[in-house]
């Protein structure tokens, strides 16, 4: 029997990611940037990481093994999560206790489709899914305006995006 068979692009496998997860919410949008570009910011989790997630403020890398790591993020309130992350061109996905968190781009010509995500995962979760989704669909748009702000900043066009 031959079974259909489908390649999704990563930003495609982001969304059955967060659709997996109950109130993870994701974001995209098209940056005008080539896909290296992008993913140069993307890839820099200690150097950029903390630059456009604004309660994320040291992210530390503490282990690689080829794509696998492990890292330690620290936030404006003291909170602290060690994450383990699977880094690609084009795919990362951080999960830490309570956390997930990732990031996929598919080069469109000239310019790059991006996507983030973000969600929580406790136990009690279902219940405040809607609240989660809720903030997480106000926020995710904001860090995705500051992300294109560090692509542009590092392309040397500051202010642009």
């Amino acid at each position: 029997m031959n079974w259909p068979v489908t390649d999704l692009d990563t930003i495609r496998r982001l969304r059955v990611l967060a659709a997996a997860v109950p109130g993870a919410v994701i974001a995209e949008t098209v940056l005008d940037a080539p896909f290296d570009q992008v993913w140069e910011v993307a890839a820099d989790l200690e150097g950029e990481l903390p630059a456009y997630l604004p309660d994320v403020r040291s992210w530390r890398i503490t282990r690689r093994d080829g794509e696998r790591l492990e890292a330690y993020a620290r936030g404006y309130v003291g909170l602290r999560a060690r994450f383990d992350l699977v880094l690609r061109p084009g795919w990362c996905v951080m999960r830490s206790r309570f956390l997930l968190g990732g990031m996929a781009a598919v080069a469109d010509g000239e310019r790059t489709r991006f996507a983030f995500l973000g969600g929580v995962h406790i136990p009690a979760q279902p219940a405040f899914a809607p609240a989660l989704a809720a903030f997480g669909r106000w926020a995710a748009p904001r860090v995705l305006d500051r992300f294109a702000e560090r692509v542009a900043r590092r392309a040397g066009h500051p202010g642009s995006a």
